[in-house]
């Protein structure tokens, strides 16, 4: 039997991103994914189908190597993602499907708020989710990428997502870095979480609102998920008390004693939940005290800017 290391070793000029890139290098490339793909038991008609014609895409070239390079403060960050638009059409959006989300969380039990929250920063609730090809950006990337060894990895979890038939490769869409459908869900990432929530034998992140958020359930569940639990709230900390971040937790009522109180309302959480103490800006700006879930939210994009805004717009689009 073939192994992955006998192929690579075998062919390392194909198999290996090329040190100059040219119009005959990606079709040596390509000749190469072949090889690999076939022996991970892609078919030949799924390969022929993804690959034909395939070339490099120099709008995603451009976008890899000239990111903006910026510092976001959480204020600023916080201002950009969660506006009074968003928040509006989410509470629209919410209402449209309030009993499919209940069906969803009955068998997927993550937080609804936290469901939409995603789904809002990742695609303004299903209508900003990117035009690239995905396989033709992957390919792209694999071949002449920052990070060819990733994205190379990507590529083929999308070519064996085509051989399931979940999706044809014309509808394989996402943005220029291979994130798909309204979760954003990158192809390893689909294969391990997305789910046919429908019932019709396709996992439809791009059109099937039921998958979607079944998909992004399960992502959260699997992701420890503590069902009936927070994610966290805002909170007002006295002067001078330090906010030692994620990597303290301690009870909820031991911040309680240190004159940790609620903005409003009362305790999101009973006062033996362990908890931590965020203050993304400083002792000058927003504080919260963030619980076990909050961690999940943090599998899915590991920023705690991310995690927070999700938190947020969920309990604001559900209030």
């Amino acid at each position: 039997m073939v192994t992955r290391r006998l192929l690579l070793a075998a062919v390392p000029a194909i198999m290996a991103a090329p040190a100059q890139a040219t119009p005959d290098s990606f079709q040596l490339f390509l000749n190469g994914l072949k090889v690999e793909a076939r022996h991970a038991g892609i078919s030949r008609t799924t390969l022929d189908n993804a690959l034909a014609g395939l070339a490099p895409n120099q709008k995603v070239l451009d976008r890899d190597r000239h990111q903006p390079e910026f510092t976001l403060t959480w204020a600023r960050y916080r201002t950009l993602v969660i506006n009074d638009k968003r928040i509006a059409d989410g509470r629209q959006t919410v209402a449209a499907n309030r009993s499919l989300l209940s069906r969803v969380t009955d068998r997927y039990p993550a937080g609804p708020g936290v469901i939409c929250g995603i789904w809002g920063l990742e695609s303004g609730f299903g209508v900003t989710t990117g035009d690239f090809r995905v396989v033709e950006a992957l390919a792209t990337l694999a071949w002449d990428g920052r990070r060819a060894s990733f994205f190379r990895g990507e590529l083929m979890a999308a070519l064996k997502i085509l051989d399931h038939g979940d999706v044809v490769p014309a509808k394989m869409t996402g943005s220029y870095a291979g994130a798909m459908g309204q979760p954003q869900f990158m192809p390893s990432s689909y294969l391990r979480y997305a789910v046919d929530f429908e019932g019709n034998g396709r996992r439809d992140i791009w059109t099937s609102k039921p998958d979607v958020l079944a998909s992004i359930a399960n992502y959260l569940v699997r992701s420890t998920w503590r069902p009936g639990e927070s994610w966290g709230q805002t909170v007002l900390a006295p002067a001078g008390l330090a906010a030692p971040g994620r990597s303290v937790m301690k009870p909820v009522g031991d911040w309680a004693r240190q004159g940790v109180r609620p903005a409003q309302g009362r305790w999101a959480a009973p006062s033996d939940a362990p908890a931590a103490l965020l203050a993304p800006d400083g002792p000058d700006g927003d504080a919260f005290l963030v619980f076990a879930n909050f961690a999940a939210i943090r599998r899915y994009n590991p920023s705690d800017f991310y995690a927070l805004a999700v938190g947020l717009l969920g309990d604001q689009v559900l209030a």
